[in-house]
Formats: C-alpha cells, sequence, structure tokens
C-alpha cells in the first residue's frame, strides 16, 4: 500500500507542471492533439524512468536506512521551498526564481513560445519542445524519490496516466476560474505533496 501511495504523490506532484501548461494552453486556445499528447506523456515517462534509474543507482552506493533518510529529507527541502517560493509570490505578487514552471503565468508565456509556428495547435515537434521542458524540472525530484525507494515501475505507469490526464484536464478548464486557482496554487499543493512524500518515505 506504501508503495503505490508514494508512487502516487511523487506522481501527482510532478505532473502538476502538466495540469499548468494544459491550463495555460486552454487560456491561449492553443489545442493538444491525441498524439502530441501521448508524445509528452512517452517522453516524461522516459526522463521519469532515467532519472530514478539514477536515484536506484545512487541508493546502491549506499547504506539502505542512510539512501532512505536521505532522498526523504531532499524531497522535504524541495518542498518546503516550493511552498516558500509560492507564499512569496502570493503575498508580494513577485516572480523569484523557481526550480519549476509550476506557477500560471510563467506558463502562458511558455504556452505562447512552445507553439513554434503560431498555428494555435502543438504538432510533433513543438510537443517534443513541451515534453523535454517538463521532463528537465522533475529531474531532482524523481532522483531524490528513487534514493528513497520509491517504486520506479508504479512511477512510471501513474506518471503516463497522469500527463496524459492532467495536460487534458488543465485544457478543458483553462478559461474557467477553477483552472486559474489550480494554476495559481500549483506550486503549493506541489510542495504539500512532495513533504507527504518525504514524510511517508522517512517513516518507512
Amino acid at each position: 500500500m506504501t508503495l503505490i501511495l508514494s508512487a502516487l504523490l511523487f506522481s501527482l506532484s510532478s505532473n502538476l507542471d502538466n495540469l499548468v501548461i494544459g491550463i495555460a494552453y486552454g487560456v491561449k486556445n492553443i489545442k493538444i492533439g491525441i498524439a502530441a499528447n501521448f508524445i509528452i506523456a512517452v517522453v516524461t515517462s522516459i526522463g521519469t524512468f532515467l532519472s530514478m534509474s539514477i536515484g536506484k543507482y545512487i541508493s546502491k552506493l549506499l547504506p539502505s536506512y542512510v539512501a532512505n533518510s536521505l532522498g526523504a529529507i531532499i524531497i522535504i527541502i524541495l518542498g518546503i521551498y516550493f511552498i516558500i517560493q509560492s507564499i512569496i509570490k502570493l503575498i508580494n505578487n513577485t516572480n523569484p526564481k523557481e526550480l519549476s514552471l509550476k506557477d500560471i503565468n510563467d506558463m502562458l508565456q511558455y504556452a505562447e513560445i512552445s507553439d513554434l509556428d503560431k498555428s494555435g495547435d502543438i504538432n510533433i515537434k513543438e510537443a517534443l519542445f513541451v515534453a523535454f521542458g517538463l521532463t528537465f524540472n522533475n529531474l531532482g525530484t524523481g532522483i531524490a524519490a528513487s534514493i528513497t525507494g520509491v517504486n520506479i515501475t508504479l512511477t512510471v505507469i501513474f506518471t503516463f496516466i497522469f500527463s496524459i490526464a492532467t495536460i487534458k484536464i488543465g485544457e478543458v478548464f483553462g478559461n474557467h476560474i477553477f483552472g486559474r486557482l489550480l494554476g495559481k496554487y500549483a506550486p503549493l499543493i506541489s510542495g504539500i505533496l512532495l513533504i507527504i512524500l518525504g514524510i511517508v518515505e522517512f517513516v518507512n
């Protein structure tokens, strides 16, 4: 049960980027087709697998209790970082440098940039551009999660499913107030999920 919970928490946290980019595309009326969405899911899943494989290799170099504690602490620190950055931004309406693209305003700009040919649709080439950007943002957390022992297979499966679902959900709700709220508080939610994941892995 813990294996499933940990994989779910990590996948949900990492795919908030996908949710917010979907919201940004919805706001900008940029369409993401089935093929483009599938490619993004495949690339982000492969990126998750590779980063977690690195973490798995690192964990073998350390005693199990050290690896578990180290990975959990890193995840908790990342979660605290996201929460602090989110609170600072919400209070001061500033734009501090973040480790991810989860902020809705940043994603709106990213959505426009990623539509390279300004067609209003994301083609295969543009989907790869988006996918690599999303994958790069989650490399660190993927390594840390794997060091703690988060199941790679389950996480990759959940990442693939959530990637497709969150982008589509974000696109649908892009022009609704609910979508804006999700985009605004995504870094905060992500930080909370990471802290919960870190605690679960630390006590496990």
